[in-house]
């Protein structure tokens, strides 16, 4: 942490991938300006899906191999463990927790998101993954022979699982579906999954919804679901999804859509000056209209676009994320809407490793995941866009993009 100086030329609020992305944009366009990066978290910039991926699987798990290093390579004046309370549109300034206060000429709101938590909760084995702070923690839990369980459905939780099971602890992965990603994966991958799970020796428990945690042990935590069931673990880790960090958004008053931050195409927000990228940007989808997107790429993406408009650019966005996890030997890309609530079609290589399945509502399609097919979201996004402009029909989709290709 150091101290803030009074005035800088632009202000980034946060320090994530977004954060970054914002700097090195300003930095391109702008040379002299001036940069500020204040975050709350103790740690600077880093790749943050290494934290559930690459810091488990790869050959360096020291969480300093994913910094992003963007104080040194754009020259942004770095100030870490440092929580902005105000913001000050009018003025165009801002105060910290800590009583600094400083002016800018733009803001940028990159405050991501929080982990969910269980708020009666306060026990060191009751573990979340989002910041190298918890991750170094979680190291330090997933000891060799110490029983972990995972408990989340969504797309952090079976990687999370899947990373604690390299560390020589018993793992469990607790979820709400019928099958790991079942709401978003078809039959045919979602039970592939569960044998490729129980062949690293993880127990899946499904149908689980966590209700709270007894703590009072001094030996063991012990879990309860809604349907009575109990789980007992050493260290539980709590994926239950996450909280946009919007507050400071909120107290000032600017215009709010699902608790997220509404922009407009050039990441705008309601305020004068003052932007939003990453996680809690609500902003117009290039394929599927207004959302909010908690993916990397969408950090990227967003955080890049609105540090050129910062520095005088006037681009509008026209992105559309992709999402990607790695799951052992497995992995896949994803452009659009998954769902598979929708109409699912699938097609696979001739050795059933591979495939690109199709999302479709009323035989328009929403979305494409790309299974162990890489370098295709461009031409997955392409399909999307000619579907929903009427020009490609819900039968011409076949062999568009080779599974596996």
């Amino acid at each position: 942490m150091s101290d803030l100086e009074h005035s800088y030329d632009h202000v980034i609020i946060g320090g994530g991938v977004a954060a970054d992305s914002a700097a090195r944009a300003i930095r391109e366009l702008d040379p002299e300006a001036t940069i500020a990066i204040i975050s709350a978290d103790a740690h600077g910039p880093v790749h943050r899906p290494a934290l559930s991926k690459e810091l488990w699987h790869g050959e360096d798990p020291d969480p300093s191999s994913q910094d992003l290093h963007t104080a040194e390579e754009t020259g942004a004046h770095l100030i870490t463990a440092t929580l902005v309370t105000e913001l000050r549109p009018a003025s165009h300034s801002l105060v910290t927790a800590g009583g600094q206060w400083a002016h800018y000429g733009r803001a940028l709101l990159a405050t991501g998101a929080s982990p969910r938590r269980l708020r009666e909760v306060h026990d060191p084995r009751v573990a979340y993954l989002r910041t190298v702070g918890d991750y170094r923690h979680l190291r330090e839990l997933a000891t060799e022979g110490a029983h972990l369980a995972v408990v989340g459905g969504g797309c952090l939780g079976p990687e999370i699982a899947a990373g604690l099971s390299r560390t020589g602890a018993q793992v469990s992965l607790a979820h709400a579906g019928r099958r790991i990603l079942d709401h978003l994966l078809p039959a045919s991958i979602s039970e592939h999954l569960e044998q490729v799970y129980a062949e690293h020796g993880i127990t899946l428990v499904p149908g689980y919804r966590l209700t709270g945690i007894d703590t009072g042990s001094d030996t063991q935590l012990t879990l309860h679901s809604e349907s009575g069931e109990q789980l007992r673990a050493d260290v539980t880790v709590l994926a239950l999804g996450a909280e946009l960090n919007t507050t400071l958004a909120a107290r000032v008053g600017i215009e709010l859509e699902h608790d997220a931050v509404v922009v407009d195409p050039r990441l705008r927000t309601s305020a004068t000056d003052v932007y939003a990228a990453g996680d809690i940007a609500w902003f117009d989808d290039a394929l599927l209209g207004p959302r909010h997107v908690e993916h990397v790429d969408n950090a990227q993406a967003t955080g890049a676009a609105a540090g050129r408009n910062m520095a005088g650019a006037e681009e509008d966005l026209e992105h559309s994320p992709l999402l990607y996890s790695d799951l052992f030997d497995d992995g896949y890309e994803a452009v659009g809407r998954l769902d598979t609530a929708l109409e699912v079609r699938e097609e696979w290589n001739p050795e059933r490793t591979a495939a690109v399945v199709h999302y479709l509502e009323d035989g328009v399609l929403e979305g494409v995941l790309l299974w162990n097919t890489w370098d295709a979201a461009d031409r997955a996004r392409a399909l999307i866009a000619a579907s929903q402009e009427g020009e490609l029909s819900a039968d011409d989709l076949a062999r568009r993009i080779t599974p596996g290709g």
